[in-house]
């Protein structure tokens, strides 16, 4: 039987690690991928142009981050009715829309 001090411990432990993973990922609003990078482990990019820039001549692909949050304040809809996509729109992530 687990003693409730080391119980509490490692819980603690785990709520600090998996708290700081996600502030690490969300903060750069675009994630380069593949052999390299598996995963969401290169979100590193402040511009899709940097990333493309970083996967150009490999098999990697430049994503948008689906943690990233820009401070502006502004809430964005769970749901955005969205246009034609420009050059400098973020890449969509995800299910298409419905």
């Amino acid at each position: 039987m687990i003693h409730p001090l080391i119980a509490a411990l490692l819980i603690g432990i785990t709520m600090g690690i998996s708290g700081s993973a996600s502030a690490q990922i969300s903060q750069y609003p675009f994630c380069i991928q593949g052999v390299d990078n598996p995963g969401w482990s290169g979100c590193s990019f402040s511009t899709l142009q940097a990333c493309q820039a970083a996967a150009s001549g490999t098999e990697a692909e430049c994503l948008s981050n689906p943690w990233y949050q820009a401070d502006t304040g502004v809430q964005m809809p769970s749901t955005p009715d969205r246009g034609p996509m420009g050059a400098s729109d973020p890449i969509p992530v995800g299910p298409p829309p419905e």
